[in-house]
């Protein structure tokens, strides 16, 4: 026979419906300010982010001390979005084609974190934080270009410079966001850029 104790349903332990709305919550606040800045908005204040989450300033942040802790939040988020593309090996076994298969992998990535990257680059300097991603950028950029380089490239240091140059973020953003071409035009003067640079190398 059941006793009365076992008829009662189960205790829910209320610290956890306060973390798992806490989560949703933050979770919230992260999607907002990727959005804004995903449709334009490269420095959307604390205000449009607690407006876009719908909830209120104060929550904002409390979840979020400052603006760079947001940031840092909006940095993992999209970089877990396009490490695999990053880690992803490489086809070709020639190191030119290799530098040709970054470059058009590289496409889809800058596409990916333009707006995202574009909003950093405006904040860096109020952020140490911002400021030490930038320059992780550009040297995660030339680690992995010069993971494929032959060494008698690398010397040649106008050279190696010409071909990161081609293939970098800033290259991208210039003829994608200044000069406003299509993704297939600016993929053009990329290709031409690094034919260029490439029948320069004596083989």
């Amino acid at each position: 026979m059941e006793t009365r104790s076992s008829l009662r349903p189960p205790m829910v332990d209320a610290r956890d419906g306060r973390r798992a709305r806490s989560i949703a919550t933050r979770d919230k606040i992260v999607a907002a300010l990727l959005q804004l800045v995903r449709d334009g908005d490269v420095a959307p204040s604390a205000v449009r982010v607690a407006e876009t989450a719908g909830v209120g300033l104060r929550t904002v942040f409390r979840h979020f001390d400052e603006m760079d802790t947001l940031y840092r939040e909006m940095s993992e988020a999209v970089e877990s979005q396009v490490m695999p593309m990053v880690l992803k090996p490489f086809e070709a076994a020639d190191w030119r084609e290799r530098v040709r298969e970054m470059a058009a992998r590289r496409v889809g990535i800058y596409e990916t974190i333009m707006p995202y990257r574009i909003s950093a680059s405006v904040k860096r300097f109020q952020s140490d934080f911002l400021m030490q991603g930038y320059y992780r950028q550009l040297q995660l950029e030339r680690t992995s270009l010069h993971a494929i380089l032959p060494q008698s490239v690398i010397d040649d240091a106008p050279i190696a410079s010409a071909i990161e140059v081609s293939i970098s973020f800033q290259c991208w953003r210039r003829l994608r966001h200044d000069q406003g071409l299509t993704v297939e035009a600016a993929r053009a003067v990329i290709e031409t850029l690094l034919d260029a640079v490439l029948a320069r190398i004596a083989d």
